[in-house]
């Protein structure tokens, strides 16, 4: 605030003025805070009306810095917006970067960026793009468009944010390594016990490409599709991932790619991979076994061979832990077959442990989730003209008497009527609620067995977090290097909310939290002041557990900047 001084008709009027640069117009501002008379009047009241009154908003501007007395703003009730100001902002990434920067993610790509002959900052785009995939998750077009709801640095251009994708894709192994040293560094990391996954991710496109390959989607679409095979650790933090041709067997990507996690990866020593049954063959347990690792894989139980459905089926052995829960287990030395260096096939003797395990609960969730295939298989009896072979799918397996056409895939009507298949049906539900493990942990209890084979659902939920919450799916890019570059920048968002999840304790889902912080925006008003507007649970345990208070109903657009400054440093 200062004093200014306004010649009015000849005489002097005095004022206490606020100058301010408007951030949104980049204009200097002046606001009237207080009227406070004509010179000639005062000089009656004053001897120096001047330097009295200067000294007085010297002293308000003192008491209004250190001691935090309420700001006065000015509001004029005729301003009109203009396209340059009134703009909505997000504050809730404020978090994110907290944990972006623990991360050393700055000091990485700038290391990384620092022989680029371009004029686009690296570390502003990825900031961005991995910011907003986490709360606005969109094309990188829409990101593009929408980067102003950050107070961060966006000077560039869309072209530029392709080249950057282009650049960081050959990055992709480094930044995983990275971040598993400075996860490890920062928030602790147990890798004895990893689990395992794969999942695909389909591209809305006809035609194939060396990465993009048809193959079976979890949505069974047509479309081309890439695997995705993560590794994660006991607290659902990712620590690595790859990518590989939509065409390749869930099966065949374990066993390289753990090999490579283990030459890259050297603080990693003996683990216990945790996975499907789709994981589950000789050639991986069988290389897991000579890398000196364990295993922990589930094994079908339906469609099994006959002497384990016998002993599963058997009742003696198994111990009633509770009302709705049994277990027994047997240690069960299997022989495998495997190829040699000359590729013939030869006997291997495995040590193994069979945990089985059954529960009413999920008994009664087979039941349930197969309800809706029933009606559907009805449905088809009696109205085979609404489907074909694609549609039917999950329902015509309670069908017979059932013909496709092979080049329309629709229902052919035969002599015989599709009847549904009552002991098809028997036959499944006699094994609902009914699992299998098998492991290499002879030593540890089947509780502990089951304790760690439950701890996989963390993975399931990483992949629904990506193909939900950061709609990493579909995908429009068309670029090996920049469709690379998109699941690296997933990865990364990925990693950054479940560390989140575990300085919070666990207590709110990552969903919760993307949708809290999302809504943690503000709106500008007069002189650089921002009304927030959202409170809740969340944000009150961020601002006490993590030092970045998000209740404040107004701030400065100085005070902003001090908050983000204080996240960014580590």
């Amino acid at each position: 605030m200062y004093l200014k001084q306004n010649k009015v008709g000849g005489r002097v009027h005095l004022v206490i003025a606020h100058g301010y640069r408007d951030k949104e117009t980049k204009k200097v501002r002046t606001k009237t805070i207080k009227s406070i008379g004509y010179l000639d009047t005062l000089e009656k009241e004053y001897s120096d009306p001047i330097s009295h009154f200067k000294q007085v908003i010297k002293e308000m501007n003192e008491k209004e810095k250190y001691n935090n007395l309420p700001a006065i703003i000015s509001i004029d009730k005729s301003t009109l917006l203009d396209s340059a100001a009134g703009r909505r902002k997000n504050f809730g990434y404020a978090v994110l970067s907290k944990v972006y920067h623990e991360l050393d993610m700055k000091v990485f790509f700038t290391n990384h960026s620092r022989d680029l002959k371009t004029e686009f900052n690296v570390n502003n785009i990825m900031k961005t793009e991995i910011f907003s995939r986490i709360l606005f998750p969109g094309s990188k077009k829409k990101t593009y468009e929408n980067r102003d709801i950050f107070f961060e640095n966006t000077d560039y251009d869309l072209v530029d944010v392709y080249r950057c994708l282009s650049h960081v894709s050959g990055l992709s192994s480094s930044i995983q390594k990275h971040l598993h040293l400075k996860t490890k560094e920062r928030y602790g990391r147990n890798t004895e016990l990893v689990y395992y996954d794969v999942t695909n991710y389909y591209f809305e496109i006809d035609e194939q490409d060396e990465i993009r390959k048809k193959g079976v989607g979890k949505e069974h679409r047509p479309n081309p599709i890439i695997q995705m095979g993560l590794f994660m650790d006991t607290a659902g933090i990712p620590i690595s991932y790859r990518l590989f041709p939509g065409n390749t067997n869930d099966c065949e990507t374990m066993f390289p790619y753990l090999t490579q996690i283990k030459r890259d990866f050297d603080d990693i020593g003996r683990i216990i991979v945790v996975a499907d049954k789709g994981l589950n063959t000789s050639p991986n347990i069988i290389s897991n076994t000579l890398n000196g690792d364990g295993y922990v894989f589930s094994q079908k139980v339906r469609g099994s061979n006959e002497e384990l459905q016998k002993y599963v089926l058997d009742e003696s052995g198994y111990v009633w832990l509770n009302d709705d829960y049994k277990i027994k287990s047997r240690p069960f030395p299997r022989v495998v077959y495997v190829k040699d260096v000359q590729g013939k096939q030869k006997q291997v003797r495995l040590d193994e442990k069979q945990v089985i395990f059954y529960s009413k609960a999920y008994d009664k969730k087979a039941k349930a989730d197969r309800e809706a295939s029933i009606t559907k298989a009805y449905d088809l009896i009696n109205n085979p003209s609404k489907y074909k072979q694609a549609t039917s799918y999950g329902a015509a397996k309670y069908v017979k008497n059932i013909e496709y056409d092979p080049k329309t895939g629709e229902i052919l009507t035969s002599k015989k009527q599709p009847i549904f298949d009552e002991a098809k049906l028997k036959e499944e539900e006699k094994w609902d609620g009914y699992y299998a493990i098998v492991t290499s942990e002879l030593d540890k209890t089947d509780s502990e067995i089951i304790g760690i084979y439950r701890g996989l659902w963390k993975i399931e939920e990483s992949f629904k977090v990506t193909k939900s919450e950061f709609e990493t799916r579909p995908i429009y890019l068309s670029r090996k290097d920049r469709i690379e570059a998109h699941f690296l920048i997933c990865f990364i968002a990925l990693v950054i909310v479940r560390i989140l999840e575990k300085l919070l304790n666990y207590k709110f889902s990552a969903s919760h939290l993307i949708e809290s912080l999302s809504k943690v925006s503000c709106s500008p008003l007069e002189e650089n002041w921002y009304l927030f507007d959202y409170h809740d649970e969340i944000t009150s345990e961020i601002s006490k557990i993590m030092d970045i208070n998000l209740n404040y109903k107004y701030l400065s657009f100085g005070d902003i900047k001090k908050i983000l400054a204080n996240t960014k440093k580590t």
